[in-house]
């Protein structure tokens, strides 16, 4: 197809440029709004770029040799200032659309070399073991040979995935590998490689001991765990469970945790919804009485351990836990009306049914943390209908060079 000149005037929500080409609308991976560029169209409204023939002023070199080849980044090319408040704009969008006006902070920032966890494919080849994200938009793994994302001990460790791997993998198939670097060495859980057997049982823990990784996880069965995989959540030490979830940073952890404390201020009494392994319970329960209240029963279950282990000696006040679906089984207003604050961190898809309830509730304080504007706002909307006022929100940047932000709101009655 004719290649073609045409000017960036904004970004979307995804972080691709946006063009008007004869009155249609297409999107551009890998610009900035306001430079002429030529680019291929391509089908679905979308163009590869092949040249930036007027570059803006807040295009900076990427910070990675694999920009643009993988496709784990699209905003390397975006100048700081640039790009934070690109972010803190997005989530200022993501309100408008739900007719809510508040103060949106500036947001705050996330450092290179960070992420302490990532999810990375391999496959292999006849003679070696490819590591690394896919490229975008495709199956085709890119191999890495460095990341900025990631925290060293994942970078450095990345090369020898194939080692590790090998005896697991097909060439008829891909592997999906959860790193995360804990206190006590890397967590490693595979999901996708070959069914296992005995033999591959041990082939693939002697490679765990050889690589000295703390634990090793086949589809969801810990085949070696030579330490303890464990995470420090306040002074808590929690052992992460198989697949756990886990805030992405730990700056961005230290942020949330700073933003929750000073929304719930004083409150004694707090339950926390969608509590994980307890994040926020763990820091809260310094000086408060916590309900901790999660789906997940492997996270509750490391939870409730790690206080019977380590919470006398912390000295902290009651964190009782409950087992419980929260999008099919919200708790009620009159369930929720007994506690002075309330914390929520649903997943992606938000938490619809719980903001129903507490709209409903009586709580002098709600604080939100989310992942995704777009949900958030939707969920506030119910909260602000159900006489709640929006104080403010803060976007937190845990996902760097992406176009995701995280955000926190706090919410008062009356």
């Amino acid at each position: 197809m004719t290649d073609i000149e045409t000017l960036i005037l904004s970004l979307g929500a995804q972080a691709d440029g946006i063009a008007e080409v004869d009155g249609e609308t297409i999107y551009v991976p890998y610009v900035l709004p306001g430079e002429r560029v030529r680019v291929v169209p391509e089908e679905g409204g979308r163009a590869s770029l092949l040249k930036v023939l007027e570059p803006s002023a807040d295009r900076v070199s990427p910070a990675c040799a694999h920009f643009t080849r993988c496709g784990g980044c699209t905003l390397q090319h975006m100048a700081p200032a640039a790009y934070a408040a690109w972010k803190r704009e997005q989530v200022a969008v993501a309100l408008k659309a739900r007719g809510i006006e508040t103060e949106v902070a500036p947001l705050v920032a996330a450092p290179s070399r960070s992420r302490r966890r990532a999810t990375l494919a391999l496959t292999r080849t006849k003679k070696s073991v490819t590591a690394g994200y896919y490229a975008r938009g495709s199956h085709d793994i890119v191999l890495l040979s460095e990341c900025p994302l990631v925290v060293p001990e994942i970078e450095r460790f990345i090369p020898r995935l194939g080692d590790l791997m090998q005896p697991g993998l097909s060439r008829r198939t891909r592997a999906s590998v959860l790193i995360t670097a804990t206190l006590n060495g890397l967590d490693i859980a595979v999901t996708g490689g070959k069914p296992l057997d005995g033999p591959l049982r041990a082939e693939l823990g002697q490679h765990a001991q050889a690589a000295d990784v703390a634990r090793l996880s086949w589809d969801g069965e810990i085949l070696a765990e030579r330490r303890t995989p464990e995470i420090d959540l306040s002074g808590l030490r929690v052992t992460l469970p198989v697949d756990g979830f886990l805030q992405p940073t730990q700056e961005g952890e230290a942020a949330l945790i700073a933003l929750v404390r000073g929304g719930v201020g004083e409150a004694r009494r707090v339950v926390d919804l969608f509590a994980g392994c307890g994040t926020f319970s763990a820091s809260l329960a310094a000086t408060a009485a916590v309900h901790a209240v999660e789906g997940e029963k492997p996270a509750l279950a490391a939870l409730e351990r790690a206080v019977r282990t380590h919470g006398p000696g912390l000295g902290l006040k009651p964190l009782t836990t409950e087992a419980r679906d929260l999008a099919r089984r919200p708790l009620l207003a009159e369930e929720l009306n007994k506690f002075e604050a309330i914390i929520v961190d649903p997943p992606r898809a938000g938490a619809m049914a719980q903001a129903e309830e507490i709209a409903k509730s009586k709580v002098p304080v709600v604080v939100s943390v989310s992942c995704n504007p777009a949900t958030f706002a939707r969920d506030a909307r119910a909260l602000l209908d159900g006489g709640y006022r929006l104080d403010g929100v803060t976007p937190v940047d845990q996902f760097l060079w992406s176009a995701h932000v995280e955000l926190v709101g706090i919410f008062r009655r009356g």
